[in-house]
């Protein structure tokens, strides 16, 4: 049985001063779970447990970011963090911006006796 994806949200975060693209996607994952509540879990009684996050961040050199740390950082749910090529670097005088972007996507089991309707 495949999972229900039951939110998606986007986050943009920055590291001004630092290059370090692992702070920039954990500012934008940041961002991202800001945006959310999943009351979902107090209603059904079901535990965090059964929740699979799968977290996409993007960044210009994505071989720099160090995916186990934004997992560890992650609250709840089983979490997979993967890096791809995207968000943006700016030149800002003898330093670079880094900008990264998130999709941060919650998943749930197929459940019996109830389903989301819109």
């Amino acid at each position: 049985m495949s999972d229900h994806r039951l939110i998606i949200e986007m986050g943009m975060g920055n590291d001004l001063h630092g290059t370090d693209y692992t702070k920039a996607c954990a500012r934008a994952i940041e961002d991202a779970l800001r945006h959310s509540s999943l009351p979902l879990f107090a209603v059904t009684g079901m535990g965090h447990d059964k929740m699979r996050v799968q977290v996409t961040v993007a960044v210009q050199e994505p071989d720099k970011v160090d995916t186990d740390a934004l997992i560890a950082r992650l609250p709840r749910g089983r979490a997979e963090v993967r890096a791809v090529f995207g968000g943006m670097n700016v030149p800002a005088g003898a330093e670079t911006i880094v900008v990264a972007q998130a999709a941060v996507e919650a998943f749930l089991p197929r459940q019996e006796g109830w389903r989301l309707t819109c």
